[in-house]
């Protein structure tokens, strides 16, 4: 599936559906939280959004001190605070990202928030660890590679510098609760605080910054804009963009219900909500049948692409004891209506422009509801530049209209960045929009 979110849990037993540890493995695997003591949070944080918990040294594959390298970094983890979507303190890993090129834009060297696209759900998916390996392999078939390198370096070689967020609950003992839109804003926004706070680095508080994602890193660029002016106003960020975002959790259910590349995404998000809302859990585990239950569980520390029973099971009435697709479960259940209503992006305003851009054939994050969220922005006074491609033709698989339309923007994305560290007044086509 989830190449095809490139950037496109709870454990439900036969009882009750009950929060599990995201770092719960199949039997015999030791997690990443368990085998690599960094990822285990201490036990009292330091006071203050993206504040430094601890950092490292660290690998990225593919790199060599002293030649152009792949990437040409040098890169440090580390773990930072930041807050969970019921706005409690959490603790998150990333990745910083110091460039080894000058900066070849305008004024200062910018710091990009970068929001990496769908890892999937398990400790050992987490960017940080991905870095280090380009590709991490699960017996017989789960494969993941970090393809958001191919953005990252771009960037680098711009001389920009780069953190990047492994998102609340991959890699440390939380869920990843997946397209949650507080904790992935607020990942993104705290990445930028704790690496503004490096040492040895030229960056400094009022250093420009850019938010940057596609596909779910769309969607957590988004709602960084959005919580931005409110929950981190201390940010001198200069522009977001939005690539390729799911901007609706139920929209997207729906509209990739029978899709098999898209079915593990579908048991991500319900196992996010169940972690994250505790009076969905009954009504999951009313709702959701022995298959349903089984397929939440075997997603459980899967990475992207998966294979397994959400794939042979693609019908989401398949799962449900109403034979009923979720949605429509969803639609009779107050409790989950609020908790996905509490998901949707475009209910609050950025302070900052945005470049959007989705393409009108995507398989996977639907453009209707990108184009209703970017009007929705427009009423508001935002500068929103809506680039919808219509030239990529539907298809779907593995490589898929959405993993195609993630190239042609890349040089198009970071050119509008450039355009706004330079001051340059923010394009917009508002008036196009109905």
């Amino acid at each position: 599936m989830t190449a095809a979110l490139t950037g496109a849990l709870v454990v439900v037993g036969g009882g009750m559906v009950n929060a599990p540890h995201a770092s719960t493995q199949p039997p015999g695997e030791q997690s990443v939280a368990e085998a690599d003591d960094f990822y285990l949070p201490p036990p009292a944080l330091p006071d203050g959004p993206g504040a430094i918990v601890r950092a490292e040294p660290a690998q990225v594959a593919m790199s060599a001190p002293g030649l152009p390298g792949i990437v040409p970094a040098a890169a440090t983890r580390l773990m930072y605070v930041s807050h969970d979507t019921h706005d409690a303190p959490t603790a998150v890993v990333g990745t910083y990202l110091q460039p080894t090129l000058p900066w070849t834009g305008p004024g200062e060297r910018p710091l990009i928030a970068y929001a990496g696209g769908t890892k999937g759900q398990g400790d050992q998916c987490a960017p940080s660890k991905l870095m280090s390996q380009v590709a991490q392999y699960q017996p017989p078939l789960d494969i993941i590679f970090e393809y958001d390198l191919v953005a990252i370096r771009s960037l680098l070689n711009r001389g920009a510098a780069v953190v990047v967020t492994d998102y609340h609950g991959l890699g440390t003992p939380d869920v990843h609760d997946y397209l949650n839109r507080k904790a992935q804003g607020y990942a993104v926004l705290d990445s930028a605080r704790a690496a503004l706070q490096l040492p040895g680095t030229g960056l400094n508080p009022g250093t420009p910054v850019i938010l940057y994602g596609y596909s779910q890193g769309g969607m957590a660029s988004a709602g960084a804009a959005e919580l931005q002016p409110n929950y981190a106003p201390d940010l001198n960020v200069s522009g977001a963009y939005v690539g390729g975002p799911v901007v609706d959790d139920e929209y997207f259910i729906g509209f990739n219900d029978g899709r098999a590349d898209f079915a593990p995404a579908i048991a991500w998000v319900l196992n996010g909500i169940a972690a994250d809302y505790p009076e969905t859990r009954p009504v999951l585990d009313a709702e959701l049948n022995d298959l349903g239950k089984a397929i939440l569980q075997e997603s459980l520390g899967k990475c992207a692409v998966p294979t397994g029973l959400a794939q042979e099971h693609q019908n989401t009435s398949e799962w449900t004891t109403s034979g009923e697709p979720l949605t429509a479960v969803i639609d009779r259940s107050p409790a989950l209506q609020s908790a996905f209503a509490q998901q949707r992006i475009g209910t609050l305003a950025p302070a900052v422009p945005i470049l959007a851009a989705s393409a009108r054939n995507d398989q996977g994050a639907p453009f209707a509801p990108v184009h209703e969220v970017a009007a929705s922005w427009c009423g508001s006074g935002v500068p929103v530049q809506l680039e919808a491609n219509a030239e990529i033709p539907p298809a779907s698989g593995l490589v898929g209209t959405h993993v195609i339309a993630f190239f042609p923007s890349l040089a198009a994305s970071q050119q509008w960045m450039t355009d706004r560290l330079a001051g340059m007044p923010a394009p917009n086509n508002c008036a196009a929009l109905p």
